[in-house]
């Protein structure tokens, strides 16, 4: 009945939210995994499809991301990756990117817990290669996860994810631009998640809203998890 309820006042915040703004309103579909290869070390790979309406049918920005994670302990971890990233002007029938972007990408993230609620500090520094453009951003993402129907988020929990991303240039513009996100997620197993929630992205001087479905699918490609598979 609790889930239930919960699940209720979700979806009528965030039909009320799209049904105000269903015109300002863009898609993300994104996936998310860390992909174990040793005991200190993971592949990062991430797919986002982000859409200038709702419909799934406008494609804004295409973004594929890798990187190699370096795990300090359980709590603690270093990434350098490189991310593709295709723009598209809103309403294209052309079928490549008008825009594209290289981006080399340093990363320390870090968590903790207060309670049963767990705190994610993620600090993100890139080096952007747009068309003839060099440009460098600061990004520092804080993230609250609240469990609701389990003490810890395992499988089964329902939880509460709400961040705040800041991103910082190096430019004349200091502020890039600053993401607020509040959504449920669901773990349905130890590895996997699913994710639905609202992000409100400030660029500058314009706004905009998008809803965002998201999968985290976590592999464990090490000797040791393979060989746990076959027994």
């Amino acid at each position: 009945m609790k889930i239930k309820f919960i699940f209720s006042i979700g979806l009528l915040f965030w039909g009320s939210m799209l049904l105000s703004a269903q015109n300002d309103t863009g898609n993300w579909l994104m996936y998310f995994g860390t992909n174990k290869i040793s005991e200190k070390f993971s592949i990062h790979s991430e797919a986002q499809y982000r859409n200038h309406t709702i419909s799934p049918t406008n494609i804004e920005q295409l973004l594929l991301r890798t990187g190699l994670n370096y795990h300090f302990k359980p709590n603690a971890s270093a990434t350098f990756g490189y991310a593709h990233i295709g723009n598209y002007v809103y309403e294209s029938e052309q079928r490549s990117p008008e825009v594209e972007e290289h981006r080399i990408w340093q990363q320390f993230l870090t968590t903790n817990t207060i309670g049963r609620v767990k705190l994610e500090h993620r600090y993100r520094l890139e080096e952007r290669f747009i068309e003839d453009d060099f440009k460098m951003r600061f990004r520092y993402r804080l993230m609250v996860f609240v469990p609701l129907n389990r003490k810890k988020i395992e499988a089964g929990a329902l939880y509460l994810g709400i961040y705040d991303e800041l991103f910082i240039n190096d430019k004349s513009t200091f502020f890039d631009r600053n993401r607020l996100y509040g959504g449920l997620g669901y773990q349905y197993a130890n590895n996997i998640h699913f994710q639905v929630g609202l992000l409100r992205q400030e660029v500058q001087t314009t706004a905009k809203t998008f809803l965002q479905f998201g999968l985290i699918y976590n592999t464990d490609l090490s000797s040791k998890g393979l060989s746990n598979k076959k027994e």
